[in-house]
């Protein structure tokens, strides 16, 4: 990372920060890009990946000549990597099945991510397939939610396509032409350390909302 980049960027380990990640990988830039973004989709283990920033933050460098690569190549790779990952994960849920809501917790698990991505997927329905590629966590279990439920394939894969679109292309082309702007542009830095510390939000709040519920919990158990 470089050293002139506000120490507010240690929010996140160095190697999980988008502008670390898209700056030290070189020629092999766009292969690993690909495949976060096919973990994050469609790998269990996934979720602690920061799909929506680096996202945002690869079309960014490609606005500001970071990065060489075409957008519409890059848009292109990165929702085929997206459906495909999806595609993976329900076919994990399906094949994994009730088990799924029975791995008990370790480090890299927590049970409650499951049963919230299940609830999640209760009140939205199908839509839920494409609105949780927004949510960060629930993107990650709920193709293996669906799986688990058997949704029907055709709508699955429907909904899957059109979610990729939205958020791999989507969210990279947002950044990409924010990266335009005179004033972004001539605060890239400040823009990095924003866009960190709006990826490190949602999981603050899943952390305090999880604390509040189990205090809550404890509480009641103990009357």
């Amino acid at each position: 990372m470089r050293a002139d980049l506000p120490v507010n960027l240690a929010l996140l380990p160095e190697w999980l920060s988008p502008e670390y990640i898209l700056s030290n990988l070189g020629p092999y830039l766009l292969p690993i890009l690909c495949l976060i973004i096919f973990a994050e989709c469609g790998l269990l283990l996934g979720f602690f990946l920061p799909g929506d920033s680096l996202l945002f933050t690869a079309g960014l460098f490609v606005a500001t000549d970071k990065i060489s690569t075409p957008l519409w190549l890059m848009c292109a790779l990165l929702t085929v990597c997206a459906f495909v990952g999806n595609i993976v994960g329900y076919y994990i849920g399906n094949k994994v099945g009730p088990a799924l809501f029975n791995k008990p917790n370790s480090k890299l698990f927590k049970q409650e991510h499951v049963v919230k991505t299940h609830a999640f997927f209760e009140k939205y329905g199908p839509r839920a397939i494409v609105l949780a590629r927004f949510v960060p966590i629930v993107r990650t279990f709920i193709t293996a939610v669906a799986g688990v439920g058997a949704m029907d394939k055709r709508k699955f894969f429907t909904y899957s396509a059109i979610g990729a679109v939205l958020w791999a292309s989507g969210v990279t082309v947002l950044g990409y032409f924010l990266g335009q702007v005179k004033f972004i542009h001539d605060n890239l830095d400040a823009m990095l350390v924003l866009i960190v510390l709006i990826s490190v939000v949602p999981i603050i709040f899943e952390v305090l909302k999880a604390r509040r519920e189990r205090k809550r919990e404890a509480g009641a158990a103990g009357h």
